[in-house]
C-alpha cells in the first residue's frame, strides 16, 4: 500500500493551493460502480486515487484479501470530451487456508479511454458514454490476462435539487468472453459538502454464472477541489465476492 501513502503525502502538499481557490464543485467518477454523466470543462484536470480499495472473499476454508491502489487521470479535451488513464500501480493480495498464508504484490492493467457527455433536451436528464480499452500488462496475479476492451453509459435523473438517480448499463469483452454488468444507483445531498448513496450491481459473462452485489458510499468535499471518499459492496451470492470497497480522494485542477 506505499502508493496509497505516497498519495495521502502529494494530497498533504498540494491541499493549501487547492484550497485557496474557489471553484465549482466537480464531478469525480469516484466511488461506485458507475460513473458519472459529467465530463471536465476543456483543459482541466483530475486524478481520482484509491487509499487503498479492497476486495475479500471467503471459501473453502480459505481467505483471499486485495488491496488495490487504483488510479483513474482525467483530461478535459473539450466542453463534452474527456481523455481518460487508469490503472493500479500497486496491488497486494493476501491469502490465508489450511497450507498458511502467503503474501504476493505487484502493478496491475493499463487502461486508456474516452468519455463524453452527449447532449439533452430534458434539463434533468443527463446521459454520457465512455469507451476504452485495457491492455494486460500487468504482474500475472494482478492482470486480466488478455486485452479487455470497455463500451458503457450512464443515464442520469435530478428528481430535485438533492435527489438523482443513475442506470449504468457496461459491455467488456475479453479473449472472446463478453461480460455485462447493470447498476441503478440513488444519491442524496444531504448538504452543500456531504453525500451519500446507494447501488446495486449484477454482472453476467458468457458461460459464466451471475455475480450480485449491494451496497453504498459518502462523499465529503474537504475543500472545493478535493473529495474524500469511502463505500463498501456486499456480496449478494455466493459467487460474488463478500466485500469491496474502499477509501480515497479526488483532486481538481483547471
Amino acid at each position: 500500500m506505499r502508493a496509497g501513502f505516497a498519495a495521502v503525502a502529494l494530497a498533504a502538499m498540494a491541499w493549501p493551493a487547492l484550497a485557496q481557490e474557489s471553484t465549482p464543485t466537480p464531478s469525480f467518477d469516484r466511488p461506485g460502480i458507475s460513473f458519472s454523466t459529467a465530463t471536465l470543462p476543456r483543459g482541466a484536470f483530475a486524478w481520482e486515487q484509491g487509499l487503498p480499495d479492497f476486495e475479500r472473499d471467503r471459501g473453502g476454508g480459505a481467505r483471499r484479501t486485495l488491496y488495490s491502489a487504483n488510479t483513474n487521470l482525467r483530461l478535459g479535451l473539450s466542453d463534452r470530451v474527456e481523455l481518460q488513464l487508469s490503472g493500479s500501480p500497486y496491488n497486494r493480495l493476501r491469502e490465508r487456508d489450511a497450507h498458511g498464508r502467503r503474501s504476493r504484490h505487484g502493478a496491475g492493467d493499463t487502461g486508456l479511454a474516452l468519455k463524453a457527455a452527449l447532449p439533452s433536451s430534458h434539463e434533468a436528464f443527463s446521459w454520457a458514454v465512455l469507451a476504452g480499452v485495457a491492455a494486460a500488462s500487468g504482474d500475472r496475479e494482478f492482470s486480466n490476462g488478455a486485452t479487455q476492451y470497455t463500451l458503457g453509459t450512464t443515464l442520469g435523473y435530478d428528481f430535485d435539487e438533492r435527489l438523482a438517480g443513475a442506470l449504468y448499463v457496461n459491455l467488456d469483452r475479453s479473449d472472446g468472453v463478453d461480460t455485462w454488468t447493470w447498476s441503478p444507483s440513488l444519491s442524496l445531498a444531504l448538504n452543500d459538502r456531504t453525500a451519500v448513496y446507494v447501488e446495486a450491481g449484477l454482472s453476467r459473462s458468457d458461460h459464466a454464472s451471475t455475480t450480485s452485489v449491494a451496497g453504498g458510499g459518502v462523499t465529503w468535499m474537504a475543500t472545493p477541489r478535493v473529495q474524500l471518499d469511502a463505500s463498501f459492496d456486499v456480496g449478494l451470492d455466493r459467487n460474488s465476492p463478500d466485500l469491496t470497497g474502499g477509501v480515497g480522494a479526488s483532486f481538481y485542477f483547471d
